[in-house]
């Protein structure tokens, strides 16, 4: 992985950003073009969202699950040196309509927290090629 160059659909996911920067200060030298590189990291899949999980007797939510998937492989050349892996990770936080702002600060906490976890498993899943 000398020159990597990381294939994505969506540049400005905030999984993509944090695995460029995290291998850019690992050393790793990242490279505009595929033809350019020694190792292609395929991010094909990369989705966030969150869902209900609970509800109250009024039926309003209150637990949600923020959850953020991603499926990405591996090449050198041709070769497959990591088969596609689909990773998905989830948290959940209660939901008080009176502390709107603070819970939308805590999922965006959570939705952090979740890419710093992808990103290190994906990175110790590459570094064991």
């Amino acid at each position: 992985m000398e020159r990597t160059y990381i294939a994505a659909s969506d540049e400005r996911s905030l999984f993509f950003r944090e695995l460029r920067a995290t291998l850019e200060s690992s050393g790793v030298q990242l490279v505009d073009s595929a033809a350019d590189a020694t190792a292609t990291l395929a991010i094909t899949f990369d989705e966030t969202d969150q869902r209900v999980l609970s509800v109250s007797a009024r039926n309003v939510p209150t637990e949600y699950e923020v959850y953020y998937t991603i499926e990405y492989g591996l090449y050198g050349g041709e070769k497959s040196l990591l088969e596609v892996q689909t990773l998905t990770l989830t948290r959940d936080y209660t939901y008080d309509s009176t502390l709107v702002l603070g819970k939308a600060r805590e999922e965006e906490l959570l939705r952090e927290a979740i890419v710093d976890d992808l990103v290190r498993i994906v990175l110790k899943q590459i570094s064991t090629l």
